[in-house]
């Protein structure tokens, strides 16, 4: 039997229901991996597109130089680094800070450190107010032995978001592990 419900009462049960079904799709977008903050990766050889949100093949040049730089630190996260610098190498407008940014941290991961400084340091003459770069740049001054110019970017990332961010953290971190700090 059908019992009518006052105005508040349904208010109060959709609310219910749509949050339920929200905490749901959060839940499941959390446990594949998937949040805001990240870009899933695709089969080599595909791109993950944002405007479709799903991974292509670009034909014909339709997925942004963003989704490509994104997608390009998606995979050298994934420890996909020479896909990483594939995709770097198709976009159209190849001097931004990030794409220099993920080139460098791309080849410092295949082990080639002095190259990944010059990309760090092409990014930082582009936007010397990133914090990331600058982190990376810390990171690989580290692995060449020099905790002197790894605490300089650590000074300059204090400066530029304080001592609570992400990119002071780790490599505040990643200083106080290595043997010659």
């Amino acid at each position: 039997m059908f019992t009518p419900m006052t105005p508040n009462a349904a208010f109060k049960q959709s609310r219910l229901l749509i949050g339920g079904a929200l905490l749901l799709i959060s839940g499941l977008s959390h446990a594949m991996g998937d949040n805001s903050s990240t870009t899933p990766t695709c089969p080599k050889g595909q791109i993950y597109d944002s405007r479709t949100k799903s991974c292509m093949v670009d034909k014909g040049g339709m997925i942004s130089d963003a989704d490509r730089t994104r997608y390009a630190y998606t995979l050298a996260k994934a420890k996909r680094y020479q896909e990483a610098l594939a995709v770097l190498d198709t976009l159209k407008q190849p001097n931004t800070a990030q794409a220099w940014n993920y080139r460098g941290y791309a080849t410092r991961k295949l082990g080639r450190t002095d190259e990944g400084i010059g990309y760090y340091q092409r990014a930082i003459a582009l936007d010397p107010h990133y914090a990331l770069v600058r982190e990376y740049l810390g990171e690989a001054w580290m692995i060449k032995g020099r905790p002197d110019l790894a605490k300089a970017q650590l000074a300059t990332i204090k400066t530029l978001c304080g001592t609570g961010c992400e990119a002071y953290r780790d490599l505040s971190e990643a200083i106080k592990g290595h043997p010659e700090s």
